[in-house]
């Protein structure tokens, strides 16, 4: 851990470093300015499990593999792969060019080159009980232990699976699966957090928790542009760590912020119209981009009968939860609530945006209050006669959202009661099944629709899987289990289709919205790359 007159000489040098504007060795670098408004939990990819955390890891490790901006798994530190016809062994022929950072560590402190036996040890490690990763999912259910992590020489790894799994490549492109030097690992131990020493663009050099954050160029990068220019073209990126949002939105607009990650509540009104178009307070001043963000916002249904919230529920009756779907209005709701920021959910639990989404295979619920209260006088409940009050659970950030979906529904005659409860709480609930109507949110770990599935398949009960709705569909779980012998792309996106549909017929979810993300940049930044992950990558950008 630094000392505190090691902090002093830092915070002294970082002042010099980002505030001399005017001395000429300074004003030429290219220093990408961004804000994080909330503290970063480790810089240990491991641990790589909120978006800051990926955000930052994502500048300072690499994987095997990573995704393009429309998703696509492309080569990284792997240059070629190849897999068995069974689908249960991956080979990877690695790049002999790619080195970690320079550290005091390593031999003469600078990086060494980077061999299959760092992946095998930087993969056993997510499923080490020793290290207790966030990201001991990834592998923990397709592998037997460390001998399915292969080195067959310094250039070629293998990894064999216990089964197919068709999304493997895509699961490879998560943070947690960067590599990472065992030598220095083992020296920090759980300071590895702040010490990192990865082999990406950007190099680790200060963090002050809740303060700043500085990375700097890695002048020693393996990845070049179509013209052959060394990435990055950043000389650094420095973070600050001002958890208000409004007070960071008004230093991006003095400019002291480069770049500026969605749009908030409390100003929204004055950044967009409601037809999600810049206002003309701020048109030319700054760009604005919106794009798909792979995350489903929905309200779930438990619908489970052994559960004793459900036996007497009037939401165990299907027609009345076809009736839900159909009474709310969604364009109305993404327009008034959220300035226009989103897509009705009206294609399926899967989001726009996902490879394999296709609104006209899917169909999924419109607005249609006349069809709502038809299916509800069929379910025994005219005008909602007899039915009785229903909860509807949700966290404070989206209390305005769910109370505009209570308004939908006592429209058609059901009368819902808001439950509000801290975030951690409901969550806690819902891995119980002991919330039977409650609002949540689906974010995608990884670019593949079998994601959002794995939430319906009955062997992903709570407490060990996200079947938060107790649904359980005996053809449901053998389409899903075919899909893993499925390698032909084609086939496996239209059983996924298949799945999706019958999801919805049963409707134990309400999908309400996909999300979109909002970024904003200075005018004089360019080549950011914008993806459906929301995934910040910076190699690209350029600072005029």
């Amino acid at each position: 851990m630094p000392t505190i007159k090691n902090n002093i000489f830092w915070i002294c040098c970082l002042a010099f470093f980002f505030s001399c504007k005017n001395d000429d060795a300074n004003q030429h670098k290219k220093i990408f300015n961004i804000n994080l408004d909330q503290n970063l939990t480790s810089l240990d990819p491991a641990f790589a499990r909120n978006q800051n955390a990926i955000w930052m890891t994502n500048q300072i490790f690499n994987g095997l593999v990573q995704v393009d901006s429309a998703l696509n798994t492309v080569p990284c530190i792997a240059k070629s792969w190849n897999i068995s016809t069974d689908g249960l062994t991956y080979t990877f022929n690695l790049r002999t060019d790619v080195f970690f950072h320079d550290d005091p560590l390593f031999k003469k402190g600078k990086g060494r080159k980077v061999v299959a036996q760092d992946f095998t040890y930087s993969f056993f490690r997510l499923i080490d009980p020793k290290v207790a990763s966030s990201g001991g999912w990834i592998f923990s259910d397709k592998v037997k232990d460390i001998h399915s992590f292969v080195a067959i020489n310094d250039s070629t790894f293998q990894v064999k699976l216990l089964k197919p799994f068709p999304a493997f490549m895509n699961l490879l492109t998560a943070q947690y699966c960067s590599v990472v030097p065992k030598e220095v690992v083992e020296h920090y131990g759980k300071d590895f957090r702040n010490h990192p020493i990865g082999t990406g663009p950007f190099k680790f050099k200060y963090w002050k928790e809740d303060e700043v954050l500085v990375l700097l160029k890695n002048e020693h990068y393996f990845e070049k542009d179509s013209h052959h220019q060394q990435l990055p073209y950043l000389d650094a990126i420095k973070a600050t760590f001002i958890n208000d949002k409004q007070s960071a939105f008004m230093n991006f607009l003095k400019k002291d912020l480069d770049f500026f990650y969605s749009v908030d509540g409390s100003y929204r009104d004055d950044i967009l119209t409601k037809s999600g178009r810049m206002t003309s307070k701020y048109k030319g001043k700054f760009q604005l981009i919106k794009g798909p963000y792979l995350c489903t916002e929905y309200v779930g249904i438990l619908v489970d009968t052994s559960k004793v919230i459900v036996k007497n529920s009037p939401l165990r009756i299907k027609k009345v939860r076809q009736a839900i779907n159909y009474a709310i209005d969604r364009e109305k709701l993404i327009k008034y609530l959220r300035n226009s920021i989103g897509t009705p959910a009206t294609s399926g639990f899967i989001p726009k945006g996902m490879p394999g989404f296709d609104s006209t295979k899917v169909k999924g619920y419109h607005y249609n209050p006349a069809l709502a209260e038809k299916l509800l006088a069929e379910a025994g409940f005219p005008n909602g006669k007899g039915m009785p009050e229903i909860k509807l659970s949700t966290s404070t950030t989206y209390k305005d959202l769910i109370e505009f979906i209570q308004g939908e529904l006592n429209n058609i005659g059901i009368k819902v009661k808001v439950d509000v409860s801290p975030s951690a709480s409901l969550r806690d609930l819902m891995s119980k099944n002991e919330v039977g109507f409650f609002r949540g949110s689906w974010i995608a770990d990884y670019p593949d629709g079998e994601n959002y599935l794995s939430v319906f398949y009955s062997k992903n009960k709570v407490p060990f899987g996200p079947n938060y709705t107790g649904y359980f569909n005996k053809e449901f779980d053998r389409l899903f289990e075919q899909s893993y012998y499925e390698n032909d792309t084609k086939k496996r996106y239209e059983l996924y289709q298949k799945m999706d549909n019958m999801v919805l017929e049963n409707a134990s979810v309400v999908p309400i919205l996909y999300d979109q993300s909002v970024v904003m940049l200075q005018n004089n930044i360019s080549g950011y790359n914008f993806n459906p992950l929301s995934l910040m990558i910076l190699k690209r950008v350029k600072k005029a």
